[in-house]
Formats: C-alpha cells, structure tokens, sequence
C-alpha cells in the first residue's frame, strides 16, 4: 500500500471506527425475519452483480474513481430496513462479492476495496440512525414525516460516504504542492454523484416495497440495469476521447473542450493559456530502447504532466511526442502570463526528474526533457486555434534555442535561475 503515513492513519482509523461501531450495535441475536430478509437484499445484489458483471469490470478498469457503486441500493435497502449489525452484514457480504467477481480482476487495490466497505458500513449506519429518529419508514401515504425521513437518510448516506472518501484522496495525494485539489477532484464528477443519488432513491423505494409487499423488490432489478447500460454507453464515449498509449484526451477531444473552456473564460472575464510541450529528442528513445520502451516513456510523461495541473485543466496528446495543456482560470494581463510561465517552467522540471524502467526492467529512461511553448487567450489569440499557432511558435524558439527550455509568447527575454542538475535553464521572449 504504497500511501503516504497520514492517509494510512486515516484509513486505519476509519476501519477501526466502522468496526467499532458496528460491536456496540449488538443487541442480542437478529430475529429471523430479519436474517431472511438480509439474506434476500445479499441475494438481490450477487444477481445484480452478475448480469452486469461484464459493465462493471470495465467501469472499474477505467473510471477515474472507482468510489462510486449502484450496489448501494442494497446496501441504502438494508441501511432502512435492518438493525446496524445485519446492515454491515449485508454490506461485507455485497462488497465480498463484488470483490472476487469485479475488483479483483479489474486489479483494483485491496486496500482500496477495504476502506470503501468500512465507508459504506458508516454511512449506511448514520442513514439507518436518521431513519429510525424520524420514526422509520413511511407508514402510509399521508406519512410525511416517513417519507422525509427516508430523504434525510438518503442524504445523510451520501455525505457521510463521499467526505470520508474525499478525506482519504485529499490525503493521499503526495503532489498537492503541485496541483492543489478543487471540488471536482475530492467530490466526484457531478454526474457521478448524480447516479449515486438516482441508485439510492431507487434503493428506498426497494426498502418500502419489501416493507408492504416483498415481491415487488424484484421490480427494481430492471431499472438498475437499465442504468448500468447508461453507465456503459458513457464509458464508450470516454473511450472514444481518450489518446490509448497515455490516458489523455485525444487532440479532436482536447480541442473541442478546450474551445468550450475558453468560451466560458470569455463570458467571465478571466483568461487562460495553451502550453505546447514537446519531448526533446524522442527519436532517439525509441531507437536506443525500442519502441515499447517509448510507449512507457510517452505514459510516464503524461502521468506526469497530468499529476502537475489543477484536475480543471485540461491535458492531452497532440500527436507523436506532443502534449498539450489548457491551463484555465488565468488572471488577465503580465500576472496570467507570469501564472502561465511558472505552470510551463513546472512541467519542464517534473518531466527532468523522470526516470522511466524500460521494458523488461533492464534499465531506467533517465536524462528526459522537454521543450514548452506557451500562449495566452486572448491576449496571444482571440480563440484556441490562434493561441496554439503562437505557442507552437514559441515552441521552435525553443528548440532552435537549444530545447530543455519555456518559451512564453509577450514577453521580455529574461534568463531564469539553473536548477541543480538542469542541462539548461529557461528563458521568456517576445
């Protein structure tokens, strides 16, 4: 578990806690209604993993998070209608199985795989707990106070699963010097969030239904699907967008989004800046190591320069050894194109430390450099396809200069401080 001491910390303790929580609950054995019914929730949610099983290890393979579950309505079920020791039940048994079918083939991380049970088991206690001080389920129609008593457990389910969530990734991340953390990164994806809230509105509807007539919770089993289909149909749009040797968008995606982006800035008065980066020499690579070697080289570089910028920005591949990067939210005028020249001078430095195994394992890629050319929008170009004629521009004046070197277009040829080990430094010209 490679994850630095405070996010262990805080995994540990989140585990102990949910454990905890759970001993204290006990209150002498469950009746057997209760048993049967949790062992009908277990049942439902092993039927609903197999027919989507094909889905969710491709979901799992390449989401960005793999937080999110439509196994929650389920666990949201059995969060309203069963003490807190069968719900935790419930969830070990939901998650076990998702874990031998789904996780690990998908070759998702244990300890990963752990800590969102024992955030599921709290928050399906903190929804059971707000439940049951409500009154419990609704006992008719004209049960109001049931029937927002189920929305406040709802909610309380989603709050308390996505802050221990967001808590853990905010710190596990060892870059946040780099690329400091916004709302997206720690919360999820809005549309994420919203196929939580659709699965658990579709988990208290499955509680009631067992509640006054248990047959009908097989009824909940299609719709679930259905949106397991709508998950699948937005992965192969993903899919489509994405460049396969690094992850990043493709060129047509990152210049159809990049154009939308600079747009928004238009309207809000802000600025942003293109930067080119290209790596020096990569000919080279592939002829020393071979081409699969280049691949990893081409992957490690876009790791890299996706780990160094704010998760809004935008980072993709232009082509052969060409990345290029949307940097938004740029304040106008010399302090968005100083802003924009520190976020290149970065990139250069982090691409300097790479050091890449090659294929096999033989060797390690060391002595990897970059060239940067950057523009602003609008001062350099009233749209992304002016911005990137000019920081392509400013890219040859790099490598005419010398490469290993940021050229930003506007601005006064300034020599830069050489960072130890650096080859060369970085310099700004008109």
């Amino acid at each position: 578990m490679d994850l630095p001491l405070r996010a262990v910390a805080w995994v540990v303790g989140v585990e102990l806690a949910a454990a905890t929580l759970v001993f204290l609950t006990v209150e002498g054995a469950p009746t057997s209604s209760a048993v049967g019914l949790a062992a009908l929730l277990a049942g439902l949610s092993v039927a609903h993993t197999e027919l989507a099983i094909g889905i969710e290890r491709t979901r799992r393979r390449t989401a960005q998070t793999s937080y999110f579950d439509l196994s929650s309505v389920w666990t949201f079920a059995a969060a309203l209608l069963l003490p807190p020791p069968l719900t935790a039940a419930v969830v070990v048994l939901v998650y076990a199985h998702l874990w031998h079918r789904v996780w690990r083939p998908s070759k998702v991380p244990l300890h990963r795989h752990l800590y969102t049970t024992a955030t599921v088991v709290l928050a399906a206690m903190a929804a059971h707990a707000v439940v049951e001080g409500a009154g419990g389920l609704p006992s008719g129609p004209a049960d109001l106070a049931g029937v927002l008593g189920v929305v406040a457990a709802l909610l309380a389910y989603v709050v308390v699963n996505t802050v221990l969530i967001a808590v853990a990734i905010g710190l596990s991340r060892r870059a946040t010097a780099l690329a400091p953390h916004d709302a997206r990164e720690l919360m999820g994806r809005w549309d994420d969030n919203a196929l939580e809230i659709a699965t658990l509105c579709m988990g208290g509807l499955a509680a009631v239904a067992l509640g006054d007539a248990p047959g009908m919770v097989a009824l909940a089993l299609p719709p679930i699907l259905v949106l397991h289909r709508a998950v699948q149909v937005r992965h192969l749009e993903e899919v489509a967008s994405m460049d396969a040797k690094t992850g990043l968008l493709n060129a047509a995606t990152w210049q159809t989004r990049a154009a939308r982006a600079v747009g928004a800035a238009r309207r809000t008065g802000t600025g942003a800046g293109v930067l080119i980066v290209d790596l020096d020499h990569f000919k080279a690579v592939n002829d020393e190591h071979g081409h699969l070697a280049g691949d990893d080289v081409l992957a490690a570089v876009a790791t890299t320069l996706r780990a160094a910028v704010r998760a809004r920005d935008l980072v993709g591949r232009f082509g052969g050894e060409e990345f290029v990067v949307l940097v938004e939210a740029l304040p106008p005028g010399p302090a968005g194109r100083a802003e924009l020249g520190a976020v290149a001078e970065r990139l250069r430095r982090e691409v300097a430390r790479l050091a890449v195994p090659s294929v096999g394992g033989g060797t390690v890629i060391e002595g990897l450099t970059v060239s940067v050319g950057a523009a602003c929008v609008p001062a350099d170009g009233a749209d992304i396809d002016q911005a990137l004629r000019v920081a392509d521009t400013c890219l040859y004046a790099a490598k005419r200069a010398g490469r290993n070197l940021v050229r930003v277009a506007g601005t006064a040829r300034i020599p830069a401080p050489r960072p130890a080990g650096d080859v060369l430094g970085v310099a700004v010209e008109r």
